[in-house]
């Protein structure tokens, strides 16, 4: 048994447990603060500028003290700060928890997925898009649970239940936090940002499949229940679907990448991830959002780990500022751009905020073939 393989998938899953809480969390946290749209989406905006301030940080803390450190320390951080943003007791209080909770989902989410190319270059086969299944399958649990605890219970039990698995998962995976530190064994890189194109360009295919992805997180539930009239618990259950079928297909697609190649499964996830935000846009009831939501999460599902193994593993960077740059663009679209979506749908609704944001998916599929490096330099990539 490969116990860094198993850590690092719990890590992940934690990560998506505490992101999973926070989705069925955000409408209760607009009535208990008596925000807006408007307002709502300053405070995603400040989670994303925590995101965007640590992000960069952990890729150098990485290249300078090794893989394994990093995530320890960040995972041990993260775990807690949900909590805080729930219990806040007033806006202040509440703005300053969202932008550490914001800081440190993001510098735990890079060291992870540094963590993630350290193991697959010691198996020397893809693991990133199961790693990123159990995110989606973490996500899935923490939706679903943590929506039935607020309608049964309210959102303190939620808070303090997802506070205790967090914390031990997290004691679970510690021990087993062990990497080959490849950041710190090859011969040292300049660290600096990148003087070429590519691993930008990588980082922009990672953003146009996150955008989606942080919208559906960030305002699916609002959608259904302000456009739609649905429950707080059916309304979980977009996100929710979205997740399972994410964690679905990411489990299988680490053996699809090998077979297809990476360029040739970011076209079809691409393709399919377009189809859903159309339906899910378009739809005129609960169910059909949900459907629309789910295969969106089966397109949306290898776009991202199939960036981030790529930036990994670029020739001539130093993989922890490669992975930052990438990670920091990409989870742009997750952190930052559904704060400017927020103000979008005021005026257009979320409804054609989500049939629009498939134009996205359109252009990654034009630039997937700049993704060929997740695939190890085999000869069988597709074209």
């Amino acid at each position: 048994m490969f116990s860094p393989r198993i850590s690092v998938s719990l890590l992940f899953f934690v990560n998506g447990f505490l992101i999973g809480n926070w989705a069925p969390q955000i409408p209760e946290f607009i009535i208990r603060h008596s925000l807006d749209e408007s307002q709502m989406g300053m405070m995603i905006a400040i989670f994303g500028f925590g995101s965007l301030l640590l992000m960069p940080l952990t890729g150098i803390a990485i290249a300078k003290m090794g893989v394994a450190p990093i995530t320890k320390l960040t995972g041990a951080l993260a775990v807690s700060t949900l909590f805080w943003v729930i219990l806040a007791p007033n806006i202040f209080i509440a703005t300053l928890s969202i932008f550490l909770f914001g800081g440190f989902i993001a510098a735990m989410d890079v060291a992870m997925n540094a963590f993630a190319v350290d193991v697959e270059r010691q198996l020397s086969k893809p693991v990133m898009s199961s790693c990123h299944g159990f995110w989606s399958l973490g996500g899935l649990a923490g939706a679903i649970s943590g929506g039935y605890l607020i309608q049964s219970f309210g959102s303190t039990l939620q808070a303090l239940i997802s506070l205790i698995i967090a914390i031990l998962l997290v004691v679970f995976a510690w021990r087993h936090i062990i990497s080959k530190d490849t950041v710190m064994t090859q011969q040292r890189q300049p660290i600096r940002l990148p003087r070429t194109l590519l691993p930008w360009l990588i980082g922009i295919v990672a953003l146009f499949s996150a955008m989606p992805e942080g919208a559906i997180i960030d305002w699916s539930a609002l959608y259904m229940r302000q456009e739609l009239g649905a429950s707080a618990f059916t309304s979980s259950l977009a996100f929710g679907a979205f997740s399972a079928a994410m964690a679905l297909v990411r489990f299988a697609g680490d053996p699809i990448r090998e077979k297809l190649g990476a360029v040739k499964t970011v076209k079809i996830c691409a393709s399919i991830a377009a189809v859903g935000l159309l339906i899910s846009g378009l739809a005129s009831s609960s169910q059909l959002v949900i459907i629309g939501f789910a295969i969106a999460g089966l397109g949306l599902s290898n776009i991202v780990p199939i960036a981030f193994s790529a930036a990994g593993n670029l020739p001539g960077l130093a993989p922890g500022i490669g992975l930052s740059l990438t990670t920091t663009i990409g989870y742009s679209g997750v952190l930052v751009a559904p704060a400017i979506l927020g103000y979008v749908a005021e005026y257009t609704g979320f409804a054609t905020l989500f049939a629009a944001l498939s134009v996205f998916l359109i252009a990654a599929f034009f630039m997937a073939p700049i993704t060929r490096h997740a695939d190890f330099g085999k000869a069988k990539v597709a074209r």
